[in-house]
């Protein structure tokens, strides 16, 4: 991370009244030396269920949640990492970019259920819906073989991540979403589409840049990921570029100005109520 943003970056959460550092999320060649990953599992890939050859059992004997591991990884201010062999979850596979096509497993698991297996959990009404959805998502294959998603300050002074991870209540919430129209003069800048919770932190920002689209990305809706965030907690994703800016023109922007310091007294009560300590400094 370049010095000037490293600089910036405590008067940025203070004045959002932000007291956690936000994450990066990276894909990169090398293992991070510490950190948490989930247990190595073979991959549950289209071909092998084709010829019988996953063992559902043991795959889901040991799963792990990707937002389990990134908010232990928030708490203890480590990097949580994930790949091929290490990915936890067959969903987190799929929407890190390290298993595509789903498999009509997940598919249907994740919609309508298996008669005597599971009742699913009928986030999309039907499996041909579920595979329209998957088919227009289309993640980005992962361009190298680790996914990291560790706090931004942990990065080295040439390093950069993708994305840059803010977890934060609607009032700090408010001012990153009018930040980002603001460095980008796009009223349709932000946006929130249906997703797993690692996709709004992974693949729908890298959808968009695909198509050539700069977006940040709201997620944090999925019920199942939803013991991850505090209460009345949202994930916000912005492309490490825009987030650069936000850093660079806060100080033009209305969180120099009488009407943010209104939202900040909220921000204030909201941290008294919850029992949490001071903004970042």
């Amino acid at each position: 991370m370049e010095s000037a943003i490293a600089e910036a970056l405590p008067e940025f959460l203070t004045r959002l009244g932000l007291h956690e550092i936000p994450m990066g999320l990276a894909y990169t060649d090398h293992r991070p030396a510490e950190g948490l990953a989930p247990k190595a599992s073979p991959l549950p890939t289209r071909e092998k269920e084709l010829a019988g050859e996953i063992d559902w059992q043991a795959v889901f004997g040991n799963f792990s949640c990707a937002l389990g591991l990134i908010w232990r990884a928030r708490r203890k201010q480590t990097a949580a990492y994930f790949s091929a062999e290490q990915f936890g979850c067959p969903g987190a596979a799929f929407w890190l970019g390290f298993n595509k096509p789903q498999t009509e497993t997940i598919i249907n698991y994740v919609s309508s259920g298996i008669p005597n297996w599971t009742d699913g959990e009928h986030y999309c009404e039907s499996p041909e819906a579920l595979r329209q959805i998957f088919a227009y998502v289309d993640p980005p294959a992962a361009p190298k073989p680790y996914c990291v998603v560790q706090p931004l300050t942990q990065f080295a002074a040439k390093a950069t991540p993708e994305q840059v991870l803010f977890f934060c209540r609607p009032e700090a919430l408010c001012g990153l979403h009018q930040l980002a129209a603001f460095v980008t003069n796009d009223p349709e800048v932000v946006v929130s589409p249906w997703s797993a919770a690692c996709g709004s932190l992974a693949v729908w920002p890298r959808h968009y840049q695909a198509r050539g689209l700069n977006k940040a990305v709201i997620g944090g809706w999925d019920p199942s990921a939803r013991k991850f965030f505090k209460t009345d907690e949202l994930s916000f994703a912005v492309p490490y570029a825009m987030f650069s800016e936000m850093i660079r023109r806060q100080g033009e922007s209305f969180l120099a100005t009488k009407t943010w310091r209104i939202v900040q007294k909220k921000i204030a009560r909201s941290r008294q109520a919850w029992g949490e300590g001071d903004p970042a400094a």
